[in-house]
């Protein structure tokens, strides 16, 4: 198989300028994958490949994330809603109007804003170590909890660590069963990124806005149950993070979902993509039409 090109292309959206990955013919059934903490397009670099042969796939770096803009906090809220906002109005720039969406992490709350908004134009849902339960929310929320309750300078500066690289790398290999399969240049490019002036006040504000996410877990359980996107859950099992327990749950509201665990932590794609690109593909190929031509504005 003839691998497609990866372009990497940037575009301005509302004076944000906003860096993507795109790979894949135009008129194929569109991919869009949305990235988690602290990562950015950058995880999805060894699965746009694998995908771009049948679907038109692309990534988009969030505000604040990767090589897309960081405007500063008092000219640009970092909420997650107006992420959502953000990517929402780049797909329309781009003239995309109907998507599966992959979903991790941070991905998984400005994705589901998304399909809230616009349930019409999603097509599946492929949900990986991405929450929407608080049953997937264990002991490591703890911390994260205190702050959401009190945002004052103590329970703010508590967060730090989780900025630094050992942070960074505690979310790498936490759970990894085999280390040595995890490229190093992972972390080391977000933790580039985390590193930059302003970086760590921006992403404290994201953790602090988290706690919206949860408060409209009962609207997406909603979503769900009512439109039953076609959906594949693919979960880290080892995840520290976000708990099996979480994965589970979406089978309450989402009864015909897939679910597969695979023996690897929070960056499941960083181990075990070997598994996990035939899962997509098996699934993908079973729910989206390959003969549609109208994922895209004309």
């Amino acid at each position: 198989m003839i691998r497609s090109a990866t372009f990497h292309r940037k575009v301005t959206v509302a004076g944000t300028e906003i860096f993507y990955r795109e790979a894949g013919e135009k008129g194929a059934p569109v991919i869009v994958l949305l990235h988690g903490f602290p990562s950015s397009s950058h995880m999805f670099r060894n699965v746009i490949p694998e995908l771009a042969d049948q679907y038109h796939v692309i990534a988009p770096d969030l505000p604040g994330f990767g090589l897309s803009a960081m405007p500063p906090a008092d000219q640009f809220a970092y909420t997650f809603a107006n992420l959502a906002e953000v990517a929402a109005a780049f797909l329309e720039q781009i003239e995309v109007t109907r998507y599966a969406l992959y979903v991790m992490d941070y991905g998984a709350p400005t994705g589901f804003r998304l399909a809230l908004a616009h349930p019409d134009r999603v097509s599946a849902l492929i949900i990986q170590n991405g929450n929407a339960y608080e049953d997937g929310m264990g002991a490591f929320w703890n911390q994260t909890r205190a702050y959401w309750a009190d945002n004052g300078a103590a329970n703010r500066d508590g967060m730090r660590p989780f900025l630094s690289l050992e942070g960074t790398q505690f979310q790498y290999l936490t759970g990894a069963r085999d280390p040595a399969k995890i490229d190093p240049a992972a972390w080391l490019h977000d933790q580039l990124f985390l590193d930059r002036p302003g970086a760590a006040e921006i992403q404290l504000d994201l953790i602090y806005d988290y706690r919206a996410n949860v408060a409209l877990y009962p609207a997406i359980h909603a979503y769900f149950r009512q439109h039953q996107p076609p959906t594949l859950i693919l979960w880290g099992a080892n995840d520290p993070i976000f708990l099996t327990a979480g994965a589970r749950a979406y089978l309450r509201d989402l009864p015909a979902a897939q679910l597969h665990f695979f023996d690897t932590g929070h960056f499941a794609l960083e181990e075990r993509a070997d598994e996990v690109i035939p899962v997509m593909r098996d699934f993908l190929a079973r729910t989206l039409s390959h003969t549609t031509q109208s994922n895209q504005g004309e």
